[in-house]
């Protein structure tokens, strides 16, 4: 799969670990992104076909809303949520099988946003 991952997401090891699992991953750095808004990402990925990983959830779901509202597409965007609950939140090994369950699930990613810890 093709990931941007959002400057909130965008962990050394969760990359490496994304890498090692045939990923194709892009942070923000690799793109003079860092810092930017979430519009010049969700911009982003949306021009190179990346699907947006974040723990951002609510903006993001703005976003998604905005452009399925006005009949747009976009790539996909999976949401690692964060609940200060041991037993829900993912560590970036649980966060890479939770992607490998999503995607050999066979459900739609493109114009879809996904919870990523439902995929345990």
């Amino acid at each position: 799969m093709n990931l941007y991952l959002d400057d909130d997401s965008a962990d050394a090891l969760l990359v490496r670990l994304l890498r090692a699992a045939g990923h194709d991953v892009q942070v923000p750095s690799q793109v003079n992104l860092t810092g930017e808004h979430d519009v010049t990402h969700f911009m982003h990925v949306i021009r190179t076909d990346r699907v947006l990983l974040t723990h951002n959830h609510d903006d993001f779901k703005r976003l998604h809303d905005l452009v399925l509202l006005f009949r747009g597409r976009h790539p996909g965007i999976l949401v690692i949520r964060r609940d200060n609950d041991q037993k829900r939140d993912l560590r970036p090994r649980g966060i890479v099988q939770a992607i490998w369950n999503l995607s050999a699930s066979g459900v739609s990613i493109p114009d879809q946003m996904h919870i990523v810890n439902h995929w345990r």
